[in-house]
C-alpha cells in the first residue's frame, strides 16, 4: 500500500476529468492518502473538516442522520467519485458521514494544499473548480429528480404508482 497518491487514478476521478497527466502529477504531489479498513470512519456529519476526498479504491458509504437520530445510507461511492465538495469550497461543516464499506483508499486534498495550486498553477485550479461545480450540479439534479419522483408517488400524479 503506497502512501503516495497515484496520478493515474487522480486523472480518472470525477474531479479531474479534464486535466493533463502533468497536472494530475501536480495534484498527486500535494494529496494525502488514507487506507481504510471495513467500517472505518472517515469523517462525521457536523465536523469542521473541509477536506475533499477522492475514492481511489473500494467503496465508501455516505450516511445522513435523520431527525430521529437514525443513520441512513444515502449513497455508496465507487472509485473515482469524490465527497466533500461543498465543505471544501465554502469551508462549512460536513453534511454527511463517510464510512468505508470494505477496505478502501481515499486521497485527501485540503484547502491549504489546494491554495498552493491556485498560486502556482491557476489554470489547473480553474479546471478542478469547474469539475467541482459539475459534480455538485449533477448531485443537485439527481436530488431534484428523486424529489419529483417522491412527490409524484405521494400525490399519485404523473406516476405509475
Amino acid at each position: 500500500m503506497s502512501n503516495k497518491a497515484d496520478y493515474r487514478l487522480i486523472g480518472k476521478s470525477s474531479v479531474c476529468s479534464e486535466i493533463s497527466e502533468e497536472e494530475a502529477k501536480t495534484l498527486a504531489a500535494i494529496m494525502g492518502v488514507r487506507h481504510l479498513k471495513d467500517g472505518e470512519l472517515i469523517v462525521s456529519e457536523g465536523e469542521a473538516d473541509q477536506t475533499l476526498y477522492i475514492l481511489a479504491s473500494g467503496k465508501v458509504g455516505v450516511i445522513s442522520a435523520a431527525p430521529d437520530g437514525t443513520q441512513n445510507l444515502v449513497h455508496t461511492m465507487t472509485a473515482g467519485e469524490c465527497a466533500g465538495t461543498r465543505a471544501f469550497v465554502d469551508r462549512s461543516s460536513r453534511k454527511a458521514t463517510l464510512r468505508a464499506v470494505g477496505d478502501a483508499t481515499v486521497y485527501m486534498l485540503t484547502p491549504a494544499a489546494f491554495d498552493t495550486v491556485v498560486d502556482a498553477h491557476p489554470r489547473l485550479a480553474y479546471k478542478v473548480m469547474r469539475a467541482l461545480f459539475r459534480v455538485t450540479h449533477a448531485n443537485l439534479m439527481r436530488m431534484n429528480q428523486e424529489t419529483q419522483q417522491l412527490s409524484n408517488y405521494i400525490n399519485k400524479t404523473q406516476g405509475r404508482y
